[in-house]
């Protein structure tokens, strides 16, 4: 056993437009950190964050890292103290996976602070109860899951926590634009509709399933036309100044879709090669400085490890 341990969760992006609240991928970067060191009195003790402007609770039981890493010690029997230190590279509201990475990183840190006593997949509900206490105790996998356990995940039940690692083509690459704006999820949610008409239902099954299919035959063409949500990005897109700007930016320079990632405000695009990505990164973060919103661009193909120990 270490007596200090790193672990980076990478950020992710939920729903990919037909997946509402069941799909996600992982990006390469931006991402949180949790270092973790055995010491105190017993149980974890969150020493510092940085990189959150003040923003997030110390109180373990209120942050979504401190509760994943004290579940997994609770479930495990173990007592010692464990002393946490986070670094947000993730803003929070972002719609990128904040509080879902935090969970995984402080999940995974602890796992390998113990010796690795579980597999990588056994340790999904432990960050799920820490992603649960930033979404009003909803249970849903598609941020956790990809950032765990890498690439494009498809959660078949959150109840069961069914969840299967879709393929990716090579070429697969997704360009992010954060615009200098929050959402919180519980806003987000509370744009929805309580009931999805039965003809939107089969709109979105479609883009689903077409969706999936063009993942597993590489067919760029097939995933660009199922990139379409008539479930979420109706009702939420009003909350993000300059979406239709951004998305038809993006879709002029070429990306094979574009929708918002997650909750919002965050938009992504995919795209055939990084090429193409960069120019939809431009395009879509043009589009925003037009609507007088600074923001950030990132491009990353697809990462298929998830969570990383780097010390």
């Amino acid at each position: 056993m270490k007596s200090e341990i790193e672990v980076f969760a990478p950020a992710t992006v939920a729903n990919v437009a037909a997946g509402f609240d069941v799909l996600g991928f992982a990006l390469h970067r931006p991402g949180d950190t949790v270092l973790v060191e055995e010491g105190g009195l017993g149980g974890v003790e969150i020493v510092e964050i940085t990189g959150d402007d003040g923003e997030l609770p110390r109180a373990v039981a209120d942050n979504t890292a401190g509760i994943a890493a004290q579940a997994l010690l609770d479930h495990l029997g173990d007592r010692r103290g464990v002393r946490m230190h986070i670094h947000k590279g993730i803003p929070v509201g972002s719609g990128i996976g904040s509080s879902a990475c935090s969970a995984v990183a402080g999940a995974v840190a602890v796992n390998e602070l113990l010796g690795r006593p579980l597999q990588r997949p056994d340790l999904l509900p432990f960050a799920l109860k820490g992603e649960a206490a930033a979404s009003a105790g909803a249970i849903h996998a598609d941020n956790v899951g990809p950032s765990l356990l890498g690439g494009m995940v498809l959660v078949r039940s959150n109840a069961e926590l069914d969840t299967v690692n879709l393929p990716v083509p090579d070429q697969l690459f997704a360009a992010v634009v954060l615009p200098r704006l929050k959402i919180l999820t519980s806003m987000a949610r509370e744009a929805l509709r309580s009931q999805v008409p039965l003809a939107d239902a089969v709109v979105q099954w479609g883009n689903l399933g077409g969706l999936v299919a063009g993942l597993a035959r590489s067919d760029y063409g097939l995933i660009g036309r199922s990139l379409k949500d008539v479930v979420a990005e109706p009702y939420r897109a009003p909350l993000i100044p300059g979406f239709a700007a951004v998305r038809d930016a993006a879709l002029e320079a070429g990306a094979l879709g574009c929708s918002i990632s997650g909750a919002g405000p965050a938009v992504f695009a995919l795209c055939r090669g990084d090429e193409s990505a960069f120019r939809v990164a431009i395009a879509m973060q043009k589009a925003f400085d037009a609507e007088g919103l600074p923001s950030e661009r990132f491009v990353s193909s697809i990462n298929p490890l998830g969570a990383q120990r780097i010390k």
